[in-house]
């Protein structure tokens, strides 16, 4: 049995989410490669954004609602975020990386992105910690890690995003949407865009 004590918890496993998607917008506003490499980047962080909005919305803001006072308006807060992030991928999604919009629609993308994380890291994640269990939170972990594998990979903007429908639903749609991945060739982490590189 792990000791609980030493086991990621869950701000631990989306402040890893929160680095790997900067570290490819990063990539993505320094332009280098070509347009098929950045539209290949940009598929890779719009499916690592969705995964873990979902992963979120499903386990994480639930939670808040619960352990803290004003939970009910950081998690809507929270999720209107998340809209407006999904509705700027939606449009990012079928733009090829030669057109100008691909690069105010990434601009978007990154800005409403950056001041999400900020957010969270700022203030939900230190309040989640302090207001629940250590065994809680670890426990959120592994849910969180459950709910990515089968998240969707694509935007959804008309998708439920509060439970229960966003639980009942994703699992289904993460599963048409990895067909749709995996018979087009679309990479949809780093380690898949290094392998078709």
């Amino acid at each position: 049995m792990t000791d609980v004590q030493t086991e990621r918890d869950v701000v631990d496993v989306l402040m890893t989410d929160h680095r790997e998607v900067e570290a490819i917008f990063v990539e993505l506003e320094s332009r280098q490669g070509t347009p098929e490499h950045r539209r290949r980047l940009a598929d890779v962080v719009i499916a690592e954004l969705v995964r873990h909005s979902v992963a979120e919305e499903a386990h994480v803001y639930p939670a808040a609602r619960k352990a803290l006072p004003d939970g009910d308006q950081l998690a809507e807060h929270e999720i209107s975020e998340h809209a407006d992030a999904e509705r700027t991928m939606k449009e990012l999604e079928s733009l090829d990386p030669s057109e100008p919009r691909f690069d105010e629609l990434l601009t978007k993308l990154t800005a409403t992105i950056r001041h999400h994380v900020r957010e969270e890291e700022s203030d939900l994640f230190p309040r989640l910690r302090a207001a629940c269990a250590r065994e809680e939170l670890v426990e959120l972990a592994g849910k969180v890690e459950a709910a990515k594998k089968s998240a969707p990979t694509r935007p959804h903007p008309a998708a439920p995003d509060h439970p229960p429908a966003n639980k009942l639903l994703a699992p289904g749609t993460g599963l048409v949407d990895r067909m749709r991945d995996a018979l087009g060739g679309r990479p949809t982490s780093m380690r898949e865009l290094r392998e078709k590189s």
